[in-house]
């Protein structure tokens, strides 16, 4: 499933020599693109949501919310945050605002919830000001809780103006839980955007099930998105050493893990098998991973050629990664180095690419046609 690769020599040697600054440019298949600094001094930076008014609201996993003004100076950060786990992969994680937030201000968040036993990722859905946010309710918080410092998940994707999807991880030694419907550990959640269970859900009659769940058997998903043209969901979680995977992710559906994979144990030793049936087969994987992170269909004619691109962002490799599809399939793949782990890819309102980097002094990049 993996398909030719394209790179660009001369910028990856570019990039990865210096950090970005205002601003290169970049040779791509398809066009040459700038890539421009807009903010830096954000600590670890996991999601991203464009304001009407211009600005941008960030996460940063180390449990801080700042508005991003339109001329790239940082907020201080917000007040009124819940208490929140800052341990390992988990933290304050993704951000993504109510579709009526133009004129309620309320947005929903994940991050990493304590709990007498353990923690666990949770939503909150909020209210913003330029200074504090308020009317804080918790709208989910996954079950069990459990001490784990890996695979929180936490990508909220709003479909149909109706329901949230949050996609969660296995929290790492608790795997074999993916498999199971008593927990949410390794599955993707949907709720009405108040935190109340659809009618509709797949499982709602079935007293061993959540009501919540939709899909299962996943490892740790933190990228998800809506097809532009179906408007089903698509995620891709990261496999173990190798593997990591892209599924359309449906309802009922079983993706597997860790019964199935095409990754490894850390250091070498199988992990089931690669197929099996009545378990999903992924759409596209890597081996070896990049580390995937961040999932955004390019929707716009602003940069040439890449519209109606999956564009993934690679913490492992530093790379912004374009798929072209053909329907459910992958005809052709190109990696963009950017020298920086990518946490966030999303398109902007004026159909520039914006990337979140993964480091103790996270940036905002943002990519567009040069001129």
């Amino acid at each position: 499933m993996n398909k030719l690769i394209s790179f660009s020599a001369l910028a990856s040697a570019l990039l990865l020599a210096s950090p970005v600054v205002n601003a290169q440019t970049i040779q791509t298949e398809k066009s040459v693109l700038s890539i421009e600094k807009v903010a830096e001094g954000l600590e670890h930076p996991w999601g991203l949501a464009f304001l009407p008014d211009g600005r941008m609201l960030v996460t940063e996993r180390a449990g801080k919310l700042r508005l991003v003004n339109t001329d790239g100076s940082l907020s201080a950060p917000l007040q009124g945050l819940p208490d929140i786990v800052v341990n390992g992969q988990g933290g304050l994680l993704d951000v993504v605002l109510h579709p009526d937030f133009a004129t309620n201000k309320q947005f929903y968040f994940s991050f990493n919830q304590p709990g007498e036993n353990g923690s666990s990722t949770a939503v909150a859905l909020a209210t913003l000001s330029d200074k504090a946010i308020s009317d804080l309710k918790i709208v989910f918080s996954a079950n069990p809780k459990f001490e784990s410092r890996h695979h929180f998940g936490g990508r909220l994707v709003i479909q149909d103006n109706n329901y949230l999807f949050i996609t969660l991880g296995d929290r790492g030694q608790r795997r074999d839980d993916a498999q199971t419907l008593d927990n949410h550990h390794g599955k993707v959640i949907r709720l009405h955007l108040d935190g109340s269970v659809p009618t509709d859900n797949p499982y709602v009659k079935d007293a061993a099930v959540l009501d919540d769940i939709w899909s299962y058997g996943h490892r740790n998903i933190q990228g998800a998105a809506l097809h532009p043209a179906t408007g089903e969901l698509w995620t891709h979680e990261h496999g173990p050493q190798g593997g990591d995977e892209i599924n359309v992710t449906r309802a009922t559906l079983n993706y597997g893990w860790p019964v199935i994979t095409y990754g490894e144990e850390y250091g070498g030793g199988t992990i089931g098998q690669t197929k099996k049936a009545g378990l999903e087969q992924p759409m596209h994987y890597w081996v070896p991973s990049i580390a995937p992170s961040g999932m955004s269909f390019y929707l716009s004619d602003a940069i040439p050629g890449w519209k109606d691109s999956l564009l993934v962002g690679s913490l492992k490799f530093g790379q912004l990664v374009r798929l072209e599809l053909n329907g459910e399939k992958v005809s052709h793949e190109e990696r963009i180095m950017i020298g920086q782990r990518i946490r966030d890819v999303r398109q902007g309102p004026d159909g520039a690419v914006y990337l979140l980097t993964d480091q103790i002094n996270g940036q905002i990049l943002r990519l567009k046609a040069a001129n």
